[in-house]
Parts: C-alpha cells; structure tokens; sequence
C-alpha cells in the first residue's frame, strides 16, 4: 500500500515536470523563431538568415512577393550608417525620382504595421519610408538595425514621449545589447537576424561618402530559406 503512494507520488511530479515542459515549449514556439517563413541573404560579406513575423502579415507577404518577382536579386545596400541601420532596396532618391515622373503621381505605399512584439533591437529588420502622416512603408526598401548602446533614460524618455510601455524583455534586450529605439512605432519592423549577425555589422563599416552612400558597391540577393 505504502508503495503504491509512493509511486503515486513520484508519477504525479513527473506529469506537472511534464506539464512544465510542453508549457515552456509552447511559449518557444509563440517567439519569433517560430514564425512561418525565413529568408537567405547572399552578399560578398557572407550569408545570413531572416525570420519573418507572422505578427506582420502584410509586410512578410510584401517581402516573399518581392524576391519572388526577383526585386531583390542583385539588389544594393545604398546606405550605410554605422552604429544605425544598414539600407537596401530602392533608395530614396530613386523613389522620389520616379514617383514625381509618374504622370498620375501615384505614391503607393505599405499601411503600417506596429505590434508591440516587434522593436528596434539589434538585427531587426524594417521596411523604410518617407514623412508621410500615415507612416506607411516604402514597397521596395529595408533596413536592418545595427544601433548604438542604449541606457534606461533613453526609454524612460520615449516611454513618455510615444506613449508606448518597453516590457522587461525588451528593456533587457535594449539595455544589453543595444538598438534603436527612436524608431518604435515610427517604422514598421517585420522581421528579424537569427543567424549571421557578424555579416551586417561587417557590411555596416564599409566606408561611405557624405550622403552615407558606400564607396564600393554592397549587392545583395535574397531567396526563400525552406529549411
């Protein structure tokens, strides 16, 4: 009798140790590394992987329509700040370029997509834009982050001025490693560097001009990662 108890007991621990782990499990599965679709960028720097939200459905299919239409095959990162963000794509003054050749001046444009999961940490990947009120999304312009140090006045400080709430991970996230907050809420970010972050911060010191365009060329190339 005294032993049934006991093996009661012992099976009871092992079910909530069970319990524990599918528990733990699932809440891995909800993170980014989770999401459904993942990208290979090619350079002359060295590979490195992309996770796409699925949080941002309409940036991500944006994205896998592109490099599908072969929009970013031998594409160029054009402009490059250190300590900031790494741009590639179509670069500002092409677009502004083309758009005021556009007898119908249209400017299409991607809604804006905030979720309070994705911020400006260091490998985030952004969709760029112009000063427009709606802070919608150029179609054929990123950015990955590569950010400066970051200190808790710095959030406090935009915590009141955006009125936005950084969660304890993301302040960790911030305060160790460093990003760019600034840009919260401000530009639509969809993604993120799981693997290869070496790579961008190598191509973020590539010398540059005044303009922040590099002094050699920096292409790029991206496919589907099916892995």
């Amino acid at each position: 009798m005294k032993l049934n108890v006991f093996l009661c007991q012992i099976l009871n621990k092992l079910m909530k140790k069970i319990l524990l782990i599918m528990t733990l499990f699932l809440i891995w599965a909800s993170s980014s590394y989770a999401q459904s679709k993942r990208l290979l960028f090619k350079t002359a720097f060295g590979e490195f992987k992309v996770v796409l939200y699925d949080f941002t459905p309409k940036h991500r299919d944006l994205m896998l329509r592109s490099i599908n239409d072969s929009v970013y095959q031998n594409a160029l990162f054009n402009r490059i700040i250190e300590n900031f963000v790494v741009q590639g794509g179509e670069h500002d003054i092409d677009i502004e370029k083309r758009e005021a050749a556009d007898p119908l001046k249209r400017k299409p444009r991607l809604a804006a997509e905030f979720d309070k999961r994705a911020f400006h940490k260091i490998g985030a990947l952004g969709a760029g834009r112009d000063g427009n009120p709606e802070k919608a999304s150029f179609l054929d312009q990123i950015y990955f982050v590569v950010g400066k140090n970051i200190v808790a006045a710095d959030l406090d400080s935009l915590e009141i001025k955006k009125g936005i709430k950084y969660s304890n991970e993301q302040r960790a996230e911030y305060l160790n490693h460093g990003g760019q907050p600034r840009l919260d809420h401000d530009f639509t970010v969809f993604g993120e560097i799981y693997q290869g972050l070496d790579v961008i911060f190598e191509i973020s010191r590539v010398k540059t001009d005044k303009q922040d365009f590099p002094l050699r060329k920096v292409p790029f190339s991206i496919v589907e990662n099916k892995e």
